[in-house]
């Protein structure tokens, strides 16, 4: 398997060659601009000269951020060298990091983030409000009502908009263990698609019509410093999905343990621990900004492990809910 020349990590896949350095780099530092290949040039014209490099991981621990960031260069930053797999030395400037890049004052600037530099109690706010109304709308049925269940609704968007609290949650708690900072911020993208979440679903609540569920994603946790996939970035992106797949087998084991006389009470609970599975699952994809991409990169034992768990205990809940068994289990 070939290294990346930038930042040495395995590349799992097609790698992809420059024409101006003729090096081989990864999917993330493909165009020139993302491997410095400037320098990469110079360091390989230098290749005969006697230097003193530092260790490739003292050089990537550079804090960075997907976000469109600019950092204030109060004093000049000092060069560092490194090397990578041996075939050339490149160098780069290490960034001064404000201490709370969130804010005001830091002069960082987030792409894509709404209202950047409020409070993060007010995003969460704004989040758990949003993602309850989806809950809400989703769960809506005439039919409960009639029936006298019309709190299920309710008490099934509560856990709706825990499941997704606590995935987020997840990922900022080990974000904080590793002291990179992180808080929870609204999407600008995602909270259109939030608003047209709701929209079909008021739709659906007025008349009675059938609607497929829409995405929505208000906000999530952003941290800063995951610069490349290591061991910091696997265990902040797998947090998330581990969380709702605990958090899911505990309302699964609760939910037999409610006395049947109960039903539907601890039918519903059931419901729950499936929305955490299915949360879980979904997040871990590996495509685009999901967890499972960099999860799987990291670590595929992990990644296997999971994606299994959730898999199966999905597909059981599903059975359950979807089949007789649901009156077996809960009712009889």
């Amino acid at each position: 398997m070939t290294n990346c020349a930038h930042c040495g990590v395995e590349i799992v896949g097609e790698s992809f060659s420059c024409s101006v350095c003729g090096q081989d780099y990864c999917n993330y530092h493909r165009d020139p601009i993302d491997h410095d290949c400037n320098v990469v040039r110079e360091g390989l014209s230098l290749q005969q000269l006697p230097t003193t490099t530092s260790s490739h991981g003292q050089a990537s621990q550079n804090s960075t951020t997907p976000q469109e960031q600019i950092y204030p260069q109060d004093t000049a930053p000092s060069i560092v060298r490194g090397t990578t797999n041996g075939t050339y030395t490149w160098f780069r400037q290490e960034a001064q990091v404000p201490v709370n890049a969130f804010d005001p004052d830091s002069g960082i600037k987030f792409k894509g983030i709404l209202l950047p530099h409020k409070s993060e109690f007010l995003h969460l706010i704004i989040g758990s409000v949003l993602i309850y109304l989806i809950g809400f709308l989703l769960f809506y049925d005439a039919d409960l009502v009639d029936q006298g269940y019309g709190w299920a609704m309710f008490m099934l968007a509560g856990f709706y908009m825990t499941a997704f609290l606590f995935h987020e949650f997840g990922h900022r708690q080990v974000a904080l263990h590793f002291k990179l900072q992180t808080k929870f911020r609204l999407l600008t993208f995602g909270m259109v698609l939030t608003f047209v979440a709701l929209f079909f679903g008021l739709v659906k609540l007025i008349t009675g019509s059938f609607s497929l569920p829409i995405p929505a994603l208000p906000g999530a946790v952003v941290v800063l410093g995951l610069s490349k996939v290591d061991k910091t970035t696997g265990l902040c992106k797998a947090a998330g999905p581990l969380v709702n797949l605990v958090y899911g087998i505990i309302l699964f084991i609760i939910s037999f343990l409610i006395p049947n006389s109960l039903f539907p009470l601890n039918y519903f609970i059931e419901v729950s621990a499936y929305l955490n599975f299915m949360l879980g699952a979904f997040n871990m994809l590996p495509i685009g900004i999901l967890d499972g991409q960099n999860i799987w990169k990291w670590n595929k034992k992990v990644y296997i492990f999971l994606m299994s768990s959730l898999g199966v205990l999905l597909i059981v809940t599903f059975v359950i809910m979807s089949t007789e068994l649901r009156l077996i289990l809960y009712y009889s």
